[in-house]
């Protein structure tokens, strides 16, 4: 895991000083994903954010990369990466399978109010052939930075010990199935419902500190709306996490992000971002 309130190496790292490459367990590593590249490319795609920067990214894209925000394919120029932010909050976790990263980021900036969730994607040479970026602000689902900061910081998502981790499989099915209650009256059964669980919809925080926190709360009753489709993953064993990309089909065609943790096979957290297209979210 990356984590990181205080920005102050973007500053180091932006004037070319530090070359900056934060620790993170391995877990099953493929022999083709470069865990080193990766970060420094998750690295530098925060210093590309925050600076409002695309051209930050050149020594870590490949020639034809692809940039997508919001399930839209667009130039990364005419993008949210061309607007700097004051980032407040990074995490960033490895899917040492797949060659890919998953990074939450928070700026609370009144004036600039982001809560981001972006997947980066590898080539076999280790460049960066796609960011994926949803990014939530000002009329977006249940939308207030300064309150998921808040609870965002208020979280442990420390790495779980080799021994206790759960298999790529079991993490991957877990959020599938959560996805799937939405359309399907049987998926509830097959998530891993866990005690304490806490669930942050944006703004809206389900836990209370309490050892009978529940993400429960809230699951929906009607199973036969809209499935949530064009699923993409970002799976980390070592942090028990997966990151799902998606279309909220019920709600608007949204651009969706989905993260879950599980730890000792049961569902711990569940971070969401919603988007609708510029518009306010409505169900």
């Amino acid at each position: 895991m990356v984590s990181s309130t205080n920005f102050g190496f973007l500053a180091a790292f932006l004037s070319g000083a530090v070359h900056v490459v934060l620790g993170h367990p391995l877990g099953s590593a493929a022999p083709d994903c470069d865990r080193s590249v990766m970060a420094e490319a998750a690295d530098a795609y925060i210093a590309a954010q925050t600076a409002g920067n695309v051209g930050m990214l050149q020594h870590a894209v490949g020639d034809s990369w692809e940039y997508e925000e919001n399930n839209k394919k667009k130039e990364a120029h005419e993008g949210l990466l061309s607007k700097a932010l004051k980032v407040d909050h990074r995490r960033t976790n490895f899917d040492l399978v797949a060659c890919a990263t998953y990074t939450e980021l928070i700026a609370a900036d009144p004036a600039n109010p982001f809560v981001i969730g972006t997947q980066i994607r590898h080539g076999v040479d280790g460049r960066v052939t796609l960011i994926d970026t949803i990014a939530s602000t000002t009329n977006s689902w249940l939308f207030d930075a300064k309150k998921t900061l808040e609870y965002v910081l208020q979280e442990e998502w420390d790495p779980i010990p080799k021994g206790k981790r759960d298999s790529r499989d079991m993490i991957k099915a877990a959020g599938d199935a959560y996805l799937d209650m939405w359309s399907s009256a049987t998926a509830a059964n097959a998530v891993p419902w866990g005690t304490p669980c806490t669930r942050l919809e944006e703004s809206a925080y389900t836990g209370k500190g309490r050892p009978d926190d529940s993400c429960k709360a809230g699951i929906p009753s009607n199973h036969s709306q809209a499935p949530n489709t064009r699923r993409r993953y970002v799976i980390d064993e070592a942090m028990g996490s997966v990151s799902i990309f998606c279309v909220w089909e019920h709600m608007m065609m949204a651009a969706d992000s989905h993260e879950f943790r599980l730890e000792g096979g049961k569902l711990r957290y569940v971070h969401t971002m919603t988007e609708c297209g510029g518009q306010r979210c409505t169900l």
